[in-house]
């Protein structure tokens, strides 16, 4: 995956407007004119489309967003916030366990 590409969409998933959403959209129908795929009245359509579908359900796309960006950080190896308490909780309770052994061998 292309970095810029990656971070443009890390970008534009994190501030979550609508008028970012509506330019990459807008550039992804260009790209498929400019690449022979669509007609530049199929991209016109295909773009209307996906913005009033953005428009009567604004929340569908930040979901999809944020669930991308859960598997592209998920893939990455980043881990969840939970995950990361979970590990904290058990390196505590590891770290107690082996001072009450010192104190009990020191005794």
């Amino acid at each position: 995956m292309d970095n810029n590409n990656w971070l443009q969409q890390i970008v534009m998933m994190g501030i979550g407007t609508t008028s970012l959403v509506a330019d990459k959209i807008k550039e992804m129908g260009d790209q498929m004119v400019k690449d022979g795929k669509i007609n530049p009245d199929q991209a016109k359509t295909m773009v209307d489309d996906i913005m009033k579908q953005v428009k009567l359900d604004p929340g569908s796309v930040d979901e999809q967003m944020q669930r991308w960006m859960r598997h592209t950080m998920q893939d990455l190896g980043v881990t969840r916030q939970s995950e990361t308490d979970e590990l904290r909780g058990r390196i505590d309770r590891l770290e107690r366990q082996v001072r009450e052994l010192e104190n009990k061998l020191w005794k």
